[in-house]
């Protein structure tokens, strides 16, 4: 059997295994078992950087957080820009991360 070497987990799909080993061990040994522990891993690390890129976007967009405001005033871009990575976070942890139905 020669495989191909796995590409490490990201910090979703580490914080995902991490979740399951605590909290649903019977899922996680069932995907240990099958062997698809580290696709599905991987999986949700690319599901949730895509959609925390999306959220980050959409609300940046929706708050009118923009270059001439980075360009107006650069501390309070950065400011409005870290509580809406934060908001994005928190939606991406709930939704892909620690939700019981992100299976």
């Amino acid at each position: 059997l020669s495989q191909q070497p796995e590409k490490p987990l990201g910090k979703y799909g580490r914080m995902r295994k991490t979740y399951l080993k605590e909290h649903r061990p019977v899922l996680y040994f069932d995907l240990v078992l099958s062997g698809k522990l580290h696709s599905y891993l991987a999986d949700i690390d690319t599901q949730a950087r895509n959609k925390l890129h999306l959220l980050i976007t959409q609300l940046a967009e929706k708050e009118g957080i923009n270059e001439q405001l980075k360009a107006q005033d650069q501390m309070a871009w950065v400011g409005a820009m870290n509580n809406i990575r934060n908001r994005a976070e928190e939606i991406i942890l709930q939704e892909l991360i620690y939700g019981e139905d992100a299976v």
